[in-house]
């Protein structure tokens, strides 16, 4: 596993960088090739107080189309743009739209309300993406049609294409574009963070625990069928021996700010020190690119959730940054 800490020029990282790159993308298996033609279509529109909200749905590979909330504010142009990732939820998009779930982490709702043109789609195996005959995040099909694939990669093919959807759009300035989620949406927000140039801002909310300091770390790949990495990882997974942790997917991600939320209680995660360890190590990194400033830590002692104070932390981080 790569020392960041070891690193002491720019041109260091550079070569490193593609190291740790081939190593996560073993990890996540094989990736759909190429870009899809999107297609975007509009199903259906309703005007609110200050935006307009479209059900809209998007090829994301040959076959599939996936559906997601679209967030328009009113009379605005060169807007800023936010993807938002859900929770692992069976309501999907529709809690980050503010029809289901926890209305704390409605992001795309409130985030539009705020001026931005905000996306919120379902990730594979939720919401409207549910296989028949299965449950939500039951990934058994998936991995029968996909052997040599991962969800984690998949939803990371899915969320690139949602940026596409939001460039395309018009009204969308796409030098400003940034990604929020919140537990598996904070783990595909850093994701996607690290390996898509154009996300320029990213906040994470309760979303991991580092491989090598994770009590039960068999949770990423055998949690009721919904295995986020391939079970050939299983044994490294087990013996803490991961090729890279998130020290190194919040690096690849530099210097596009990235903001990390952690709970002090009542969370798979549960483990401030092994977050501020990543985030620590990711801020050589940082430092090297000239943007120290640009990664945080923050906590709280309110459990697995989005409180009051975390949204207003998150709402000043985006402005900053976007």
């Amino acid at each position: 596993m790569v020392d960041l800490s070891k690193l002491k020029s720019p041109v260091n990282w550079a070569e490193t960088r593609k190291e740790i790159e081939t190593e996560v993308m073993a990890c996540l298996g094989k990736m759909p090739k190429g870009r899809v033609d999107l297609q975007i279509k509009t199903v259906d529109e309703r005007e609110y107080r200050g935006y307009v909200r479209r059900r809209i749905n998007y090829f994301v590979d040959s076959w599939n189309r996936v559906s997601a909330w679209l967030f328009i504010p009113e009379g605005k142009e060169e807007m800023p743009a936010l993807l938002c990732c859900h929770q692992k939820t069976p309501f999907g998009k529709d809690e980050s739209a503010g029809l289901e779930g926890d209305h704390r982490l409605a992001f795309a709702q409130h985030y539009a309300e705020a001026g931005y043109v905000t996306l919120a789609p379902d990730c594979i195996t939720a919401g409207d993406r549910v296989s028949a005959k299965s449950a939500p995040y039951d990934g058994k099909a998936f991995y029968k049609e996909y052997p040599k694939a991962s969800m984690a990669g998949k939803m990371l093919a899915d969320h690139r294409a949602a940026i596409d959807v939001l460039s395309e759009f018009k009204r969308v300035d796409s030098a400003r574009v940034g990604v929020v989620g919140h537990g598996l949406g904070a783990f595909n927000a850093l994701l996607l963070t690290a390996f898509d140039e154009r996300v320029q801002a990213c906040v994470a909310s309760c979303g991991f625990t580092r491989f090598e300091t994770d009590k039960a770390p068999l949770h990423w790949i055998e949690d009721d069928g919904f295995s986020l990495f391939p079970t050939m990882l299983k044994e490294q997974m087990e013996n803490k021996q991961m090729p890279f942790d998130f020290e190194h997917l919040i690096a690849l991600g530099a210097p596009s700010a990235t903001f990390i939320v952690t709970t002090l209680s009542e969370s798979n995660f549960t483990n401030p020190k092994s977050c501020q360890k990543a985030v620590t190590q990711a801020k050589k990194i940082y430092q090297l690119l000239g943007a120290p400033g640009a990664v945080d830590h923050y906590t709280h002692h309110d459990g697995s959730c989005v409180t009051p104070d975390t949204l207003d932390l998150a709402d000043e981080w985006f402005e900053r940054w976007l």
